[in-house]
């Protein structure tokens, strides 16, 4: 089994890419190792000590690691645990599979909603999914559109640029209810 590796915007993550499928479908995110208890595979990587999160595409792992820790001397374990993970044939997700990441939304905007949805899916996510990050729609509230930022997005250093220049720009382009767009916490 040959990994690949390709950094990302977030100099924090790194994104490994194992030559095969990972999520048959959506994306998982593990901020932390308390969290990864449906993920053998996010449990394994979290064994690498200054490990502080996981997150799993359709055909990569974005793992983020403390800031003190440098790369050169966590990649190799990295790659190790991941490449332990497929070799051993465990799933990768145990119970519930992961869902499409978005909120679930009702209401008198409900419409305008789908359109946002529908936008993230088609125009931003599959490009977000190129840095080894996810960002999926939180809220609608008063014009104003909340995203959740995951894997590589989280804590980017471009990330405010991107939610402000590129997503907002789109939204308020094709959607004139869209005012504004804010990123959320988890």
């Amino acid at each position: 089994m040959f990994i690949q590796t390709e950094s990302t915007p977030n100099p924090a993550t790194l994104k490994f890419l194992p030559g095969q499928t990972v999520l048959d479908a959506g994306t998982a995110d593990f901020p932390s190792s308390e969290t990864a208890d449906k993920s053998p595979l996010a449990a394994r990587v979290f064994g690498v000590e200054g490990v502080t999160g996981v997150f799993l595409g359709n055909d990569f792992v974005t793992v983020t690691k403390q800031d003190a820790v440098e790369w050169d001397h966590v990649k190799p374990a990295i790659l190790g645990a991941i490449m332990e993970h497929f070799q051993s044939g465990q799933p990768v997700m145990v119970g519930d599979g992961p869902e499409s990441g978005h909120a679930a939304s009702e209401g008198e905007d409900s419409e305008v909603i789908d359109q946002i949805k529908q936008l993230l899916d088609t125009r931003v996510r599959p490009a977000v999914a190129q840095d080894g990050g996810d960002i999926t729609f939180h809220g609608f509230e008063r014009g104003v559109v909340y995203l959740h930022m995951q894997g590589a997005c989280a804590g980017c250093p471009s990330s405010t640029i991107t939610l402000k220049m590129g997503i907002e720009n789109l939204l308020r382009h094709y959607i004139p209810e869209v005012t504004e767009v804010r990123p959320v916490g988890v």
